[in-house]
């Protein structure tokens, strides 16, 4: 029997709030108070923010940020119930003005009962700014206590005049051991685990499990439920490895292609290029691949990271780069992830250079500086008659006619720009190497220049 106000899970057991025995065992086995919480010490614990203000009865309005099956609807209720509040969920998905304007009216009328409401709404990221706006005055005036959920960055989410109203609480992803006590505690409980069933898990497929969850508790006490369900078919009271790989069987890693995991995991595989890691490099690659990433999308991030990092030091890369991209358009998945991963592995253990690039950036700040400077009159072509009578191309000299073909001396900047130079500063590895020595041979140059 759960406690009047504990959360459900999302689902409705009518005014008792009694779960029925078949009700899924991640429902039946959330935390009813703060100390039930695992793997969140540093949001909970002793002396933290949150513990503070529910030991006093008091809850600031906040937004809990964190991925999938961390805990933020557990934690949510948990702390309504804490400060004794009603409860109000509304889901950002399904939910719209109407909803919460009528949320915030009961509230309105509690109190002046003298009875406190928390506002929570999942997902709060796809609210757009119109629907933030209507919670906003009444966050600020107390008539709600808000509680957000997001597993996306908050920054770019949530409008600023209703985010520095709230304080930002990060939840951590669980680890293993964390992981392992839920599976262990729902293993052991009679009144609403698994407990009374007599059920035990192998070491090894407790360690899969654990492995298979992906920091999800969600997921972990999701799959237990399903092989203890596979063992009792089978009149077997020892939950074994293959009970579990059945049970997890196409589950994919969490990665939302528009949100925080797909830009973390895409910068986690453009680092690991730039640092010259293939393992590292291809390990990523797998993680996106597999979790539904646009192939394209990884194509072009090497395409840019070919000519941005490896650059003159293997100017080549950029046409691997851009073949893998004519090859993943052209094949698709799944035999796709071929070319991509020898142009993944390529690109790490190619030399790296980011001279063109730096140099780029430092004429772009000196041809916004130098806008108005003219072009040189030697460098204008003189198309007319009349252009050669203003000295259009006057002085300039081919380069073809000059030995080796390069007109030494020649000036191509103007004044005030050559003063901010020089832009192109050579790296030291790969073929950029050679390119410099005959540059330096250009102008005359020798190596202490």
């Amino acid at each position: 029997m759960a406690r009047k106000g504990a959360y459900q899970g999302g689902f409705d057991f009518g005014e008792d709030d009694t779960l029925p025995a078949d009700a899924p065992l991640a429902a039946r086995m959330r935390p009813q108070t703060v100390d039930d919480i695992v793997g969140q010490d540093e949001v909970v614990g002793p002396g933290t923010l949150l513990r503070k203000a529910i030991e006093t009865g008091r809850l600031p309005s906040v937004i809990l940020w964190g991925p999938p099956g961390c805990g933020k609807t557990t934690l949510a209720r948990v702390l309504a119930n804490h400060i004794d509040a009603r409860f109000e969920s509304v889901s950002a998905v399904g939910s719209g003005v109407a909803e919460l304007r009528q949320v915030i009216a009961g509230a309105k009328a509690e109190r002046k009962a003298g009875k406190r409401t928390v506002l929570f709404i999942d997902e709060i990221h796809r609210f757009n700014k119109a629907q933030q706006d209507v919670v906003l005055p009444h966050v600020e005036d107390g008539t709600v206590t808000l509680i957000g959920a997001t597993t996306e960055n908050p920054s770019f989410e949530v409008i600023a005049p209703l985010l520095s109203r709230v304080r930002v609480v990060r939840l951590q992803p669980l680890g293993e051991d964390a992981l392992g006590s839920l599976v262990d505690r729902a293993l052991a409980d009679e009144q609403h685990g698994l407990g009374g069933r007599g059920f035990s898990i192998a070491a090894d497929a407790r360690e899969a499990l654990l492995a298979g969850a992906g920091s999800d508790a969600r997921a972990a006490l999701t799959v237990l439920d399903l092989a203890a369900g596979m063992a009792e078919s089978e009149a077997e009271a020892v939950i074994i490895a293959p009970h579990v790989r059945q049970a997890l069987q196409d589950r994919r890693p969490y990665h939302d292609r528009a949100g925080d995991a797909h830009y973390d995991t895409v910068s986690a595989f453009i680092k690991s290029i730039r640092g010259s890691d293939p393992d590292a490099a291809l390990y990523w690659l797998a993680r996106m691949l597999e979790a539904g990433e646009d192939p394209l999308f990884i194509v072009r991030r090497m395409v840019i990271l070919a000519a941005e990092d490896v650059g003159l030091a293997d100017p080549h890369a950029l046409s691997v780069a851009t073949a893998c991209q004519q090859a993943v358009h052209f094949i698709g998945l799944p035999e796709g992830y071929l070319p991509m991963a020898e142009c993944a592995a390529y690109l790490a253990l190619a030399p790296k250079s980011n001279s063109a690039y730096l140099g780029y950036l430092a004429a772009r700040e000196a041809a916004a500086a130098t806008a108005d400077e003219p072009v040189p009159m030697h460098l204008r072509n003189a198309v007319t008659g009349l252009m050669q009578s203003f000295g259009y191309g006057q002085g300039y000299r081919y380069a073809h006619d000059e030995p080796g073909h390069v007109a030494r001396g020649e000036t191509y900047l103007p004044g005030p720009a050559a003063s901010r130079g020089p832009f192109y500063r050579p790296g030291r590895l790969g073929t950029e190497v050679e390119l410099v020595q005959r540059w330096r041979q250009v102008r005359g140059e020798d190596e202490s220049s």
